[in-house]
């Protein structure tokens, strides 16, 4: 079986088990993908150290984790350091860079996913200034896959 059709069956079992409740399982089957540098199983491995889901809570190695899949272009994964970075879980707080990736979230995600991601940027804009706004506006834009 190809390298990425192992992958998609690694990830789609991984779902499965967490549609059943089986947490420490889901860890299980997403740390070697994500390991291997997979963004999806990267964003998801870091969703459940987040909540402590399989795993204990610990936000610096979800951040670690959602940045990692973020770089690569994942949109789940950039939204969650998102929202990381709104809420100073793991790394200190930072609005602008919360609104980066929201923004780079939204731009890049499926379109079932697209308005929710622009409710949660817009949610941050709300707490900034016109400046902050801005300066997060501009960071998108020059971001490119395979940078912070």
């Amino acid at each position: 079986m190809p390298l990425r059709a192992a992958s998609a069956d690694a990830l789609a079992r991984a779902h499965a088990a967490y549609s059943r409740g089986d947490y420490i399982g889901v860890v299980r089957m997403l740390t070697p993908l994500a390991l291997r540098g997979n963004p999806r199983a990267q964003a998801l491995l870091g969703f459940m150290y987040e909540n402590g889901f399989g795993a204990p809570q610990a936000y610096d190695a979800a951040v670690d984790l959602y940045l990692d899949a973020a770089i690569q272009g994942n949109p789940f994964g950039q939204a969650m350091l998102g929202l990381m970075y709104d809420k100073g879980h793991g790394m200190r707080s930072d609005v602008v860079l919360a609104y980066k990736w929201l923004n780079l979230a939204a731009a890049r995600a499926p379109r079932r996913e697209r308005d929710y991601f622009l409710r949660l940027r817009n949610a941050v804009a709300s707490k900034m200034s016109p400046a902050q706004i801005h300066e997060g506006q501009r960071l998108a834009l020059v971001w490119a896959p395979g940078r912070p």
